[in-house]
């Protein structure tokens, strides 16, 4: 097989786009600059481009031989509403805008193997390079298939990939089967009674409700689900109208969810309105109970599980686990995988250093340069393996 590691003078240029994308970081579906960077190069290198799919969305399509099998290629754009850290000169340029999640990285990634499958190309059939806004609210995977993205481009598989910091680089994971989490949210509203601090006795306070109800909750997991099934609920935010001396009238618990199956899900949900329930009557408190999903879980097709690995062990400085277990993050690509067999592959960002000890959405964490080449390289193997 061609070893499709990027040329020197091909990745100087994908690590100096990968830092122009990194200071200019974009939000959401407001990624217009990094779209139409994106595809404005990948047009110049004769690449079909379909822009606007999704609202900022695009595909780039790319043909070669005969066959009418056709895969996609999916990578995310979009950026976090936090503020960064680092002080390197390719820092972000936007308060409370930062790519620290990597999408910068895969954005370039797949933006290098469209180049060199452009230049290099011998496999036989279409490939289609999805590009997608609004990974990060769960939403973007969504849009793209609202307007079309499997209707209007025929597509036998697609395929996704994330870094993960912790694992060296030039290391790919994987498993079939539940891969990454589903994440429900909840917002559980308490409505007491407030008055003088001097005078609970007065009122209904719904701050010890509140505790009570955030203890009572760490029980659904290992009580009534199984610690085995790998769920987790987390309270992350507690709010109140209270003041130095003013007993509050409302207290707003809001939080998450994760597991890997929609029994998981449901189970969660009708035991965690039971405990807000029955402790708000018994201490004479009204409530509110929101739960909602975010993301579904994604689950990975054995049969392109396979052809991932395969592409991996094609590579020849690359290393793959191929039964990787279950990860507790959350990511969109999932609604593509309901629509289309495939699967999501993870790639080592670094385990050493700052590459280690600088996790996914923290506010030093960067995308590693070392690790574009062996992502360029995974595609294009890729492509070769399922076409």
């Amino acid at each position: 097989m061609k070893n499709f590691t990027p040329s020197e003078s091909l990745l100087k240029e994908l690590v100096n786009l990968r830092h122009d994308i990194h200071s200019h970081p974009e939000l959401a579906f407001a990624v217009d600059r990094t779209s139409s960077s994106l595809a404005d190069r990948l047009e110049a290198a004769g690449l079909d481009i379909t822009r606007n799919i999704g609202k900022t969305g695009f595909v780039a399509t790319l043909r070669n031989g005969n066959s009418t099998r056709s895969v996609g290629l999916r990578a995310d754009m979009d950026a976090l509403p936090i503020n960064e850290s680092n002080e390197f000169a390719h820092r972000s340029t936007k308060p409370e805008q930062f790519h620290g999640c990597g999408h910068d990285g895969h954005s370039i990634m797949l933006l290098g193997a469209a180049l060199q499958l452009a230049e290099f190309a011998d496999f036989d059939g279409t490939v289609h390079f999805i590009f997608q806004p609004d990974e990060e609210n769960g939403t973007g995977a969504d849009a793209m298939i609202d307007d079309g993205l499997f209707t209007r481009f025929a597509m036998d598989e697609v395929y996704g990939l994330h870094n993960l910091p912790g694992l060296p680089v030039g290391h790919f994971a994987i498993q079939s089967g539940p891969f990454c989490s589903f994440e429900d949210n909840f917002e559980i509203t308490i409505q007491g009674r407030g008055g003088h601090s001097s005078m609970p006795d007065k009122g209904i306070d719904p701050i010890p409700i509140a505790a009570s109800i955030v203890l009572n909750l760490q029980t659904i997991v290992s009580r009534t689900i199984a610690p085995a099934k790998h769920a987790v609920v987390s309270i992350t935010n507690i709010q109140t109208d209270g003041a130095r001396n003013v007993i509050a009238s409302n207290v707003t618990l809001s939080g998450d969810c994760r597991g890997f199956d929609n029994q998981t899900s449901e189970t969660i949900k009708a035991h965690m309105e039971q405990i807000v329930s029955h402790t708000c009557t018994a201490q004479g408190a009204d409530f509110t109970f929101n739960y909602s999903t975010s993301f579904v879980p994604v689950v990975n097709h054995q049969k392109q599980t396979e052809v991932c690995v395969k592409a991996v062990t094609n590579l020849p400085d690359a290393t793959i686990d191929s039964s990787y277990g279950r990860v507790s993050f959350s990511e969109d690509f999932a609604k593509m995988l309901n629509q289309k067999p495939g699967a999501y592959i993870l790639m080592g960002n670094g385990d050493v250093g700052e590459h280690h000890s600088r996790p996914l959405h923290n506010p030093f964490y960067d995308f590693n340069d070392q690790a574009i080449a062996y992502g360029v390289a995974y595609w294009c193997s890729l492509v070769m393996s399922a076409l």
